[in-house]
C-alpha cells in the first residue's frame, strides 16, 4: 500500500494545479446540485415491521381522515381567569374558524364543544387535522394557523402549538458548531507551530464535508433520509477530515525539518505512510458506519451510509487533494530552525510514555477501575425518542407540553392510538365488541382516560385515545404499553386486530428494534476489528487489546450519557431542558462511529511503534519511541475531533445534542485514557509477544505495508535547474510544473 501512495502523491505533487482543479471542480458540480436539487428531509423515524408503523399504514389504507398530522392548539387563559368566559371563548371560536380555512386543514375540533378543557377551565385545547401525513405538512400552513390566532392572543389567551405535525427539523450548523470550529484551528496552530499551516488541514476538510454534506442533500431528493443524517455527515466528515490532513501534514513537517529532505520526496513519504494509516483508518470508519445496515432500519442505515460517503470524501481528499496543495506552498512549509534530532527525548510525549510503561501493571489497574466507574450509570440505560419537553425551554413546543401537563396530568403528552381492525368481525357485533374492548382498556391499571371509539365510513377501522397515568418518558408507560398490547389475543378471537400505536408507542418499538439489533451489531464491529488490526499489524493480541480497550471507551461513553441526558446532572450547564431517555439509536451509532475513530489512533500509534520495532527489534524501545513520536500529533487529532463534536452539544436539537456529546465524550476518553495511556501499558507488558502471528494466521492474511518499510532511498533537494542532470532533469522536460 505505502510504496502504490507513494508513486501516487509524486504524481499528485507534480500534476497539483489540475488535482485542485477537480476538487473545486467537483465542490462547484455537486453544491450546485445539491443547493438548487436537494429533496425534503424527514423527523419522522419509522421502522417498517413494528406495529406502530403497521397501525398507522392501515389508517392511510382504510381511515385516511385520521392518519393526517395534527397540531395541537393549546390555550391557557390568564392566571385567575377561564377559558369559558365570554371574551376569550369567542376569541378562541374566532381563531378556530380563521384556522379552518387554512390551505390543508380537514377538521378543527373546538375545546367546549369536545369538553377538552382542564378542570379549573384555565387550559384547553383544539386539534387540527391536516390532509397530509405530519412529515408532510408544509411549514407555510403551520405559520398560516399561528396567523389565525390572533385574536386569541388579542384577548389576552396563550397560545402555543403542539402535536404530530410540530416536530422541529434539524438545523445544520450555528454559532456553537463555529466555536468547534475554531477550538480545532487553534489547536492545530499549536500542534503545527503556524498559523499559516494550520489553516491548511482546515480548508482542505471544508472543501471535502461541502462535496460530502452537498452530495447527501442532492441524494435526499431520491432517498427519505433524516436531518440528522445530514448533520451526522457534516460533523463526522469536518472531524476526520481535519485529523487525517493533521496527520499528513505533520509527518511532512516532520521529515522538512531534516534540511537533507527534498520537499517533493517528503510529501509523497508522508503520504506513503501516514496516508497508508488515513486509508487503512478510514476504511474502519466507512466499514463501520456501512454496518450500520445489518440493524435492518432504514433511517439508520441511511444515517450510516451518508456518514460513509462523507468520510471516503474525506480520506480522498487526504490523498489528492492534501498533497496537491502542499506542493503548491513548497518550501515554505519547511521549518525555519532545523529540529534537534533527540528532541524526541525531552518532549512530554516522551515523558509519558517512560511514565505509563514503567509502571504497567499499575497503570493498567487504575485505568481499568476508572472506565468501569464511568460506566456504572448505563446499567439503568433506557431508550426512547425525545418528546416535547427535551426541546428548547423556550419553543413552543415545550411550552405546548408544559401547559398540557399542568392542564390534565402527566399522561396527556403521552397519549396511546388504539387501532382496530374490525373488517373480519360480524357487523352485528362489533359495537359490542369495541365496548368490551374499552371497558378492558379503561380498566387497566396505569390508564387515566379512554375515550368513546370513532370509526371510519365503512365501519372497518375504530380509533380511541389511550390516556396514561404517566408521561411519555416513564418507564411505566412503556410497561403498559405492553401490558395493552397482550389485549390483542383476547379481541383476535371475535376476528379483530388491536394495534397499539401513537408517537409514544412508536418510540418504543423502535428502541425495542434497535436494542434486538445491538448484539449482532457490537459482535460483527469487534471481529471486524479483530481482523482488520491484525492484517494491519500482523499480530493476535494487538487487535485483541485493541477491541478490549474500545469495549471499555464504548462503555465510558454510554455511562457518561446516560448521567447527564437520563439522570438529568449538568443539565443547566448544557442547557437540556428535562432529563429523559437516552435517543433510541444512539448506542448503535455510538459503537459504529467511535469504532471507526479510535481505530483511527490505534493504527497510528501503533504504526509508529511496529515501525520503530522493524527497525530495531527492541520491542521496549517501539512502545515509548511510538508514543513520543506521535503522542502530540495523536492528542492534537483528539483534541480538535472532542472540540468539533463538542461544539454540537449546544445544538438545540436534543437528538444532536446527546450525539455530540456521546462521541466527544468518546474521542476523548479513548484517546487519552486508552489509546495514549492503556494501550502503551498494555503493549510494555506485551513485549515482543505483541507482534507474533500464529503461523496458521500468517499463511492467510495478506501482507500491508502501512509503514513504508518497502520505499525507496530518501531523496536529497533538488539543485538549480543549471545543476539538474539525470532523473531529475527528465522530470522537468517530462512536467516543467515541478521545475523550482
Amino acid at each position: 500500500m505505502a510504496s502504490r501512495l507513494y508513486t501516487w502523491a509524486r504524481w499528485a505533487t507534480r500534476r497539483r494545479g489540475r488535482v485542485i482543479a477537480v476538487w473545486l471542480l467537483l465542490l462547484t458540480v455537486v453544491g450546485g446540485l445539491g443547493i438548487t436539487l436537494h429533496g425534503k428531509v424527514t423527523t419522522d423515524f419509522t421502522v417498517p415491521g413494528i406495529e406502530s408503523q403497521r397501525a398507522q399504514d392501515l389508517l392511510k389504507d382504510k381511515f385516511p381522515q385520521a392518519a393526517g398530522g395534527t397540531v395541537r392548539v393549546v390555550f391557557a387563559a390568564p392566571k385567575g381567569t377561564q377559558l369559558t368566559g365570554s371574551g376569550p371563548e369567542n376569541a378562541v371560536r374566532t381563531s378556530l374558524k380563521k384556522a379552518a380555512g387554512v390551505e390543508g386543514v380537514v377538521r378543527v375540533t373546538d375545546p367546549v364543544e369536545t369538553r377538552t378543557i382542564s378542570p379549573d377551565e384555565r387550559i384547553g385545547y383544539a386539534d387540527v387535522l391536516f390532509r397530509d401525513p405530519a412529515p408532510d405538512v408544509p411549514q407555510s400552513a403551520k405559520d398560516s394557523l399561528s396567523d389565525a390566532m390572533t385574536a386569541a392572543r388579542q384577548a389576552g389567551v396563550e397560545v402555543e402549538f403542539g402535536g404530530s405535525a410540530m416536530q422541529p427539523k434539524t438545523e445544520v450548523g450555528g454559532p456553537a458548531e463555529i466555536v468547534g470550529v475554531v477550538i480545532a484551528f487553534a489547536v492545530l496552530a499549536l500542534a503545527l507551530g503556524s498559523l499559516i499551516v494550520a489553516g491548511l488541514p482546515l480548508l482542505t476538510a471544508l472543501v471535502g464535508v461541502a462535496v460530502g454534506v452537498l452530495g447527501v442533500q442532492f441524494v435526499s431528493r431520491f432517498v427519505e433520509m433524516t436531518g440528522t443524517a445530514t448533520v451526522l455527515a457534516l460533523m463526522i466528515g469536518l472531524a476526520v477530515g481535519i485529523d487525517y490532513a493533521l496527520f499528513i501534514i505533520s509527518r511532512h513537517r516532520e521529515q522538512l525539518a531534516d534540511p537533507g529532505q527534498d520537499v517533493e520526496d517528503s510529501i509523497a513519504r508522508a503520504v506513503a505512510t501516514a496516508g497508508s494509516a488515513v486509508v487503512f483508518a478510514g476504511a474502519t470508519v466507512i466499514i463501520a458506519l456501512a454496518a450500520l445496515a445489518v440493524t435492518g432500519i432504514p433511517f439508520l442505515t441511511v444515517m450510516g451510509l451518508a456518514a460513509a460517503a462523507t468520510v471516503l470524501i474525506a480520506v480522498l481528499v487526504a490523498i489528492s487533494l492534501v498533497p496537491a496543495a502542499l506542493a503548491l506552498f513548497g518550501e515554505r512549509l519547511r521549518p525555519r530552525r532545523r529540529r534537534d534530532k533527540d528532541r524526541t527525548r525531552d518532549s512530554w510525549a516522551m515523558s509519558w510514555a517512560r511514565a505509563v510503561t514503567s509502571k504497567p501493571v499499575i497503570v493498567l489497574v487504575v485505568g481499568v477501575i476508572g472506565l468501569l466507574a464511568l460506566a456504572l450509570p448505563a446499567r439503568e440505560l433506557r431508550l426512547g425518542l425525545p418528546s416535547f419537553a427535551s426541546q428548547p425551554a423556550d419553543s413552543t413546543e415545550h411550552k405546548s407540553y408544559d401547559l398540557l401537563t399542568e392542564g390534565f396530568g402527566p399522561g396527556f403528552n403521552a397519549t396511546l392510538t388504539a387501532i382496530v381492525d374490525t373488517a373480519a368481525i360480524p357487523g352485528a357485533e362489533r359495537e359490542s365488541t369495541l365496548a368490551h374492548l374499552h371497558t378492558a382498556l379503561a380498566a387497566e391499571p396505569g390508564v387515566a382516560t379512554v375515550s368513546a371509539p370513532v370509526t371510519n365510513p365503512a365501519r372497518t377501522v375504530a380509533v380511541m385515545a389511550v390516556v396514561p397515568k404517566t408521561g411519555p418518558d416513564a418507564q411505566a408507560t412503556t410497561d403498559l404499553v405492553h401490558r395493552l398490547r397482550d389485549t390483542g389475543p383476547g379481541i383476535a378471537k371475535t376476528g379483530g386486530t388491536l394495534y397499539i400505536a401513537g408517537a409514544t408507542a412508536a418510540g418504543i418499538d423502535v428502541s425495542g428494534k434497535l436494542s434486538g439489533a445491538l448484539p449482532l451489531f457490537v459482535a460483527i464491529v469487534v471481529i471486524l476489528a479483530l481482523l482488520l488490526l491484525a492484517i494491519a499489524f500482523r499480530s493476535l493480541l494487538v487487535p485483541v487489546k485493541a477491541a478490549l480497550g474500545f469495549l471499555l471507551s464504548v462503555a465510558a461513553s454510554l455511562g457518561a450519557t446516560v448521567w447527564v441526558f437520563q439522570q438529568g446532572h449538568l443539565s443547566g450547564l448544557l442547557d437540556i431542558p428535562a432529563a429523559g431517555p437516552v435517543t433510541s439509536f444512539l448506542p448503535v451509532l455510538l459503537i459504529g462511529v467511535l469504532f471507526g475513530l479510535a481505530m483511527d489512533y490505534e493504527v497510528f500509534l501503533v504504526s509508529r511503534m511496529r515501525e520503530h520495532h522493524e527497525h530495531t527489534g527492541k520491542a521496549a524501545d517501539a512502545v515509548v519511541h511510538g508514543v513520543a513520536a506521535s503522542g502530540r500529533v495523536v492528542s492534537a487529532a483528539a483534541l480538535i475531533m472532542a472540540a468539533v463534536f463538542g461544539g454540537f452539544v449546544f445544538n438545540h436539537d436534543p437528538i444532536i445534542k446527546s450525539i455530540g456529546f456521546a462521541l466527544a465524550f468518546g474521542v476523548a476518553v479513548d484517546a487519552f485514557v486508552v489509546r495514549m495511556t492503556l494501550v502503551p501499558a498494555a503493549m510494555a507488558l506485551l513485549g515482543r509477544h505483541a507482534w507474533r502471528l500464529p503461523r496458521a494466521l500468517e499463511a492467510l492474511l495478506p501482507h500491508v505495508d502501512i509503514e513504508g518499510a518497502k520505499l525507496p532511498a530518501r531523496s536529497t533537494p533538488r539543485r538549480t535547474d543549471t545543476q539538474t542532470t539525470g532523473a531529475n532533469e527528465f522530470d522537468q522536460h517530462r512536467d516543467p510544473t515541478i521545475a523550482r
